[in-house]
């Protein structure tokens, strides 16, 4: 009898970048652990869900990373940061800040999946107003938005937080936000139910 291989589902991306792409050699890559009849799930937040053996799980994250995928686990943890395309350039539209953010958040155990949108620019096409934090770069500065919620009859956009943000004050507040969520928050409570229950002036000092 063939003995079955236990999977682990894992999301990926190409990180942080100009708009949410994948090169022909990350395809590539990817496709070496899907059987033809597998399916690869695409979801709102840019990320992919993919199914790998457990038992090669490091060695399959490694080669990723060479390829310049990036992995995320699943479930109730942040997201990766959704991004607009960064359409006037690295600098102006503030990727490395992208950058930066994601890397200190992605991949956080919370109560809730929690999904956090950063833009360059007030036009917003990374939806920041949507999401439970947003992140607007206006000019040199940074605004924060939360409890945004897309989905259902009681769908509303997120409130200023914050305002005028540093980069280094941006940080700082966001692992805030998810420091006080994780610690507080009830098991499976979203980050909207949550806000309603404790109010943005836990955040605002």
């Amino acid at each position: 009898m063939e003995s079955v291989v236990k999977k682990v589902k894992m999301a990926i991306n190409g990180g942080i970048g100009f708009g949410a792409k994948l090169n022909a050699k990350q395809l590539m890559t990817i496709a070496k652990y899907m059987d033809d009849n597998e399916e690869l799930e695409l979801t709102t937040f840019q990320q992919l869900y993919i199914e790998i053996p457990e038992d090669r799980k490091e060695e399959i994250i490694e080669e990723f990373h060479h390829v310049g995928l990036v992995c995320y686990p699943v479930g109730n943890f942040v997201k990766s940061l959704r991004t607009c395309n960064f359409c006037k350039g690295e600098e102006e539209e503030g990727m490395p800040i992208a950058k930066e953010l994601n890397r200190r958040i992605a991949g956080k155990p919370v109560p809730f999946t929690l999904k956090v949108a950063y833009t360059g620019c007030p036009v917003g096409c990374g939806e920041p107003m949507l999401s439970d934090i947003g992140v607007m770069k206006i000019k040199d500065q940074y605004n924060l938005y939360v409890g945004g919620k897309a989905k259902g009859k009681d769908a509303e956009v997120g409130a200023l937080l914050k305002e005028n943000l540093t980069p280094e004050e941006l940080y700082d507040i966001v692992e805030k936000i998810i420091a006080v969520y994780s610690q507080m928050g009830k098991k499976r409570e979203t980050f909207h139910k949550f806000l309603q229950r404790v109010g943005r002036e836990q955040f605002i000092s």
